[in-house]
């Protein structure tokens, strides 16, 4: 063939006289494929395609032949089959391609049949002849290893043919058929094999299924009967508390007799300690009525007014520091409110009793202001007192945490977390901010009138950080995940970096607005991040987080006095996290102003 592409290795050419050369052409294909070290079903692919289409052509042509190439072209070695003839052509060759046009019964199949045997299957059909391509790949490294012998061997093999004996090549036949249908027979076998094993799997999927459903049941029962457990024995607590809290009331009240100062002192003790176990024993059944979905919000008409005057009555008892002065702002021109006012008092008396234990000298102030874009009415408590670490906020509304501090007298660290679940129920929220030395604000958010959605229309304030950027820096893509999604959803834009030179990159082309930094990372670490950002004065006043899994050292500490706050990864939490990303939005704003 003078078109024959440089790659190709011609191993032999019969030509296809008698129909005895057909049978020949197909022995020809198979024994030369299991030389070049093909399995068995690739051996009978070939032979059975080249049995079809040298069938084809002896029938409709006066000469065809058949050439057996190996191409070595690069990445992949094939053996193929070149049958052409001198014939008229196949007519509409697209239809007979497609299966679309009608034959005669057992006419007709030969090109579909022989296209599905082969790896590649190429014709090309005019009025003076066709010429067919049958292509299979070679096992891997089989041209490599293929001597000069074998070579002419296969060659000798495909020029000695001058004509098949037919039974020979039925019996080569029958022999394939049978080789196939073992093949068939054990795949059937393995098939089924598989199919008892899923079985097996599909009922030990069922079966935990049902006992993972019978564990959540347990589960819900175990939760009931902890509720009703609190509540009973919250119920069963507060009649000796009340009892106990009653008769030192009687002595404080000198009713049969006078008490010496010692006395007096051990009675304040009992009464102190009396009502701070009354004080749990209210807040373990307000949450065990809110988780078992029996506290009902019961809205009422009334004004912020009269909230703070029923605020002002009953935490006067609570006044017991001189140093300290309790403020509530102006409530004129608020609008009337639809909620649970008995709810919004004990929310408040909570946020205002914590912000009285907690500060030593100041004011707590108590106010409320009508956000008309969010149609809400939110109330805040601030204080000038000690303060809290934003890193801490998330855990003080975690049901019995607390934060360690010089005030911290007790407590059962139930009070904020009922809040929260108060204020859901509700259908409105509770936030906190604080810094240590600069006292904290808490807020309680509700809509006017119970029912509403709150709309996340924000605020004036609160529409700095919906601009903002946030650049995190992290070889570890989970925890870059974490942080984008916890950004993102307090409204920052978002991006990435997965060492320190690519962060400094990022940060030349668009300066974000804070940065979380990892300090162990390829190529340059978080410690010489912030060394490189400090020797920049435009760049040394991103605040910079660093969020590590790592205990510093003291040495370590000082090289990171720098940065704005420093954060355990197995402390993270999306609290936590929003709160700092808000205190730092806070600051920023601050200095701006």
């Amino acid at each position: 063939m003078s078109d024959k592409p440089a790659t190709w290795i011609t191993l032999g050419t019969m030509h296809l006289v008698n129909a005895e050369d057909v049978v020949a052409a197909r022995l020809n294909a198979r024994q030369a494929a299991e030389m070049l070290g093909m399995d068995r079903q690739s051996q009978t692919r070939i032979a059975t395609a080249v049995s079809e289409i040298t069938r084809n052509a002896f029938s409709y042509a006066s000469q065809a032949r058949a050439e057996f190439v190996i191409d070595g072209q690069a990445p992949s070695h094939n053996f193929l089959v070149v049958v052409s003839d001198d014939g008229p052509g196949i007519d509409d060759l697209d239809s007979v391609l497609g299966g679309r046009k009608a034959f005669a019964p057992g006419r007709g199949k030969g090109l579909l049949s022989a296209r599905r045997l082969v790896d590649s299957f190429d014709i090309s059909s005019t009025p003076q002849g066709t010429t067919v391509r049958l292509s299979v790949r070679l096992p891997q490294g089989a041209l490599q290893r293929l001597t000069r012998d074998e070579q002419q061997a296969i060659a000798q093999l495909l020029s000695g043919h001058l004509g098949a004996d037919p039974i020979v090549a039925l019996q080569d036949q029958n022999r394939e058929i049978i080789e196939s249908l073992n093949d068939l027979q054990d795949r059937q076998a393995e098939a089924a094999r598989l199919n008892q094993e899923l079985e097996e799997t599909n009922r030990g999927v069922v079966a935990l299924y049902s006992e993972l459903e019978e564990k959540a049941e347990q589960l819900r029962g175990v939760s009931d009967t902890k509720s009703r457990f609190l509540s009973h024995m919250s119920h069963e607590f507060r009649t000796p508390l009340n009892s106990i809290l009653a008769l030192t009331r009687l002595l404080e009240d000198r009713v049969d007799g006078d008490l010496n100062p010692e006395q007096e002192r051990q009675v304040q003790y009992i009464r102190k300690s009396a009502q701070g176990l009354l004080d749990m024993v209210n807040d373990l059944l307000d949450l065990a009525k809110v988780e078992a979905g029996k506290v009902d919000v019961k809205a009422t008409e009334f004004t912020v007014d009269s909230v703070f005057v029923s605020l002002r009555g009953t935490l006067r008892p609570l006044l017991t520091n001189p140093a300290v002065e309790l403020l509530f702002g102006h409530t004129a021109q608020l609008p009337q409110m639809l909620a649970d006012e008995q709810k919004v008092v004990q929310i408040l008396r909570n946020f205002i009793a914590n912000a009285l234990k907690f500060t030593e000298t100041g004011h707590v102030l108590v106010e409320a202001r009508h956000d008309p874009a969010r149609q809400t009415i939110v109330f805040s408590v601030s204080d000038s007192g000690i303060g809290i670490d934003p890193l801490d906020i998330a855990r003080i509304f975690e049901e019995f945490s607390q934060v360690d501090g010089r005030l911290q007298k007790g407590g059962t660290g139930l009070g904020l977390p009922l809040t929260r679940r108060l204020a859901l129920l509700m259908g409105g929220e509770v936030r906190a901010t604080s810094q240590p030395g600069q006292g904290s604000t808490f807020e309680l958010a509700l809509p006017v009138r119970f029912g509403q959605v709150i709309s996340t229309t924000p605020d004036d304030d609160e529409a700095a950080p919906e601009t903002g950027h946030v650049l995190v820096v992290d070889d570890e893509e989970a925890f870059r995940y974490v942080l984008r999604h916890i950004a993102q959803d307090a409204g920052y834009e978002v991006r990435e970096a997965t060492d320190g030179l690519s962060a400094l990159q990022s940060v030349g082309l668009q300066r974000p607005d804070m940065i979380f930094l990892d300090l162990a990372m390829p190529q340059l670490d978080g410690f010489g991040v912030l060394e490189r950002l400090a020797e920049s004065p435009e760049l040394a006043s991103i605040p910079v987080v660093v969020c590590t899994s790592q205990l510093l050292s003291i040495d370590q500490k000082r090289q990171l006095a720098r940065a704005y706050a420093i954060v355990l990864k197995q402390d993270v939490s999306r609290d936590g996290l929003t709160a700092l990303m808000q205190g730092i939005a806070r600051d920023h704003h601050a200095r701006s102003g």
